[in-house]
């Protein structure tokens, strides 16, 4: 390739390099308990801050329980939080999260709990205090204005009604 030539890997990484890195947006954590770890990204790159247990808890088996982070955050108006599974603990451990991906709403303002599930059927999955058990995810979300139509006034698709397993196995 020429010194006139741009391959595409370096136009996306001007592209991201563009639209992200000048795009921090902050969101206040308030610990509403002394032991609670900060979210925080584990490496450059990273889209989920993680969230850890405040608590030390032990699961049963094929059972779930709520899971304390001992934060609160005021999510900026505009975006949403996401919290979703983290995948080492998941094939590990078998950590899942009951309600993947768990929303919280920008005027939501209470501590911010994990409905932790034990996926495996015979071993007790043990979660100590200060370990990380899931990651958020913050995301733009437009506020929708609902216009109620007729049936037929939707457009049609190629995929049109087609549903649950309608692209193949």
């Amino acid at each position: 390739m020429g010194n006139s030539e741009v391959s595409s890997s370096d136009i996306l990484k001007d592209l991201a390099f563009s639209s992200v890195a000048s795009s921090k947006v902050k969101m206040q954590v308030a610990r509403v308990h002394p032991e609670a770890v900060l979210p925080k990204y584990g490496r450059d790159g990273d889209a989920g801050l993680d969230l850890c247990s405040v608590e030390s808890v032990i699961i049963a088996p094929l059972h779930r329980q709520l899971i304390a982070t001992g934060l609160r955050f005021a999510i900026p108006q505009g975006y949403a939080g996401f919290i979703l599974p983290r995948s080492g603990h998941a094939l590990k451990k078998g950590l899942s999260l009951v309600n993947a991906p768990g929303l919280i709403d920008s005027n939501y303002r209470g501590e911010i709990c994990i409905i932790a599930y034990n996926s495996d059927a015979q071993i007790p999955l043990e979660i100590a205090s200060g370990e990380r058990i899931a990651q958020l995810v913050i995301q733009a979300v437009p506020t929708i204005q609902v216009i109620a139509c007729r049936e037929s006034d939707l457009d049609d698709t190629v995929r049109g009604q087609a549903g649950f397993g309608s692209s193949g196995d």
